[in-house]
């Protein structure tokens, strides 16, 4: 489909700009209830009675304040807006955290508060505020819900997030991301979370002698035994492994721009060559475990490549990630590539977006003269 990386780039631009943008602002808004449907069908059509999760919000709500700025000429505006009302209006609880579902009524079906959303809503809220939304009123909230995250601080360092896996790399992840946006806006007192965080992903995430990154780890942060313990996904290696090297160059850290290196070598591992793409999960010697390959890692493997500099991948990686875009009406994907080649037929979830647009914009930086 693409010869190099400028045609890569030119094509998504076009599928972004005049495709997914419009699609999704004009077909994946509520406009009666607020917010964001959580799917649109194949043909372009909103599931209108799912449940809205707070991190699909949050998602498209840094989705259209990012790309605003960057160029988009919609009403990019508007369409963050949309998100960041609905969070405000039908997720925020009363203790400054952020109920993970409500209804299509806008009611809240579930109250819990993972940290996973929270890192989303924090994103969501940097976004905006280097938008220039909200004059200063994001700030405020961002703040508000950071301190609220103290409920989830864990002596060892990091957080805890909710449920059976408390001590998990991937909310951790998330968080870093939306902390790195806050310390890049300039607003004060980030840069030491962020600090942190990278901290705990270099010194107890990342196994010493493989390089790669596990999952799930005890409340010493020490690798879980089991199945769990030895997981390793590819589509994480290489989102880590863009954050430790967006980290490491703005703090001049050679251990984090080594890291990201390595981390991104196992993610390779995991990248089919007969189909071009990166496989759900490996085990901890780099076999495969799932061969089905979702969307999302796709856009991490590319969004790596251009960081690290392997432009050969990125092609790799753009060719495969343009095969989840082929749908009846364009603007939309699938999600899930299965190990014999096909596509399972299902709606597309919102919240994949937000990663298409990492790609994107990163593809965009990189041919950019």
């Amino acid at each position: 489909m693409f010869d190099d990386l400028k045609s890569a780039a030119a094509w998504f631009a076009h599928w972004l700009d005049h495709d997914a943008l419009p699609l999704w602002w004009r077909a994946g808004a509520d406009r009666a209830g607020g917010g964001y449907y959580d799917a649109l069908s194949l043909d372009g059509a909103p599931l209108d009675q799912l449940p809205r999760r707070a991190r699909v919000q949050a998602r498209q709500a840094f989705v259209y304040a990012t790309l605003g700025p960057a160029g988009w000429d919609g009403p990019w505006r508007d369409a963050a807006w949309q998100g960041l009302d609905a969070l405000a209006a039908h997720h925020r609880r009363d203790d400054g955290l952020y109920a993970c579902l409500a209804g299509p009524d806008g009611e809240i079906i579930d109250p819990a508060a993972p940290l996973y959303e929270q890192a989303f809503v924090l994103l969501a809220l940097a976004a905006g505020h280097a938008a220039g939304l909200g004059e200063g009123r994001l700030a405020t909230e961002a703040l508000r819900l950071r301190e609220a995250l103290d409920a989830y601080r864990h002596p060892a360092g990091g957080f805890r997030e909710l449920g059976e896996q408390p001590f998990q790399a991937n909310a951790q992840m998330h968080l870093l991301e939306a902390v790195l946006l806050w310390d890049e806006t300039g607003e004060a007192g980030w840069g030491a979370l962020a600090d942190e965080l990278a901290g705990l992903c270099l010194d107890r995430f990342i196994d010493p002698d493989g390089g790669f990154l596990r999952e799930f780890f005890d409340a010493d942060w020490a690798a879980r035994a089991g199945d769990n313990g030895r997981l390793v996904e590819p589509g994480h290696q290489f989102e880590w492994a863009w954050l430790l090297d967006r980290w490491g160059a703005r703090r001049g850290d050679a251990r984090a721009m080594s890291a990201a290196r390595r981390l991104y070598a196992a993610g390779l591992r995991g990248v089919d060559a007969g189909r071009g793409v990166a496989v759900n999960a490996l085990w901890d010697d780099l076999s495969v475990r799932e061969a089905e390959a979702r969307l999302w890692p796709q856009t991490e493997h590319l969004r790596s490549a251009l960081v690290i500099g392997d432009e050969a991948q990125a092609l790799v990686a753009a060719r495969g990630l343009a095969r989840y875009l082929q749908t009846p009406v364009q603007g939309v994907w699938r999600d899930k590539l299965k190990a014999d080649g096909s596509f399972v037929e299902e709606p597309a979830p919102a919240s994949s977006l937000y990663h298409i647009v990492g790609a994107c914009m990163a593809l965009r930086q990189a041919v950019s003269p």
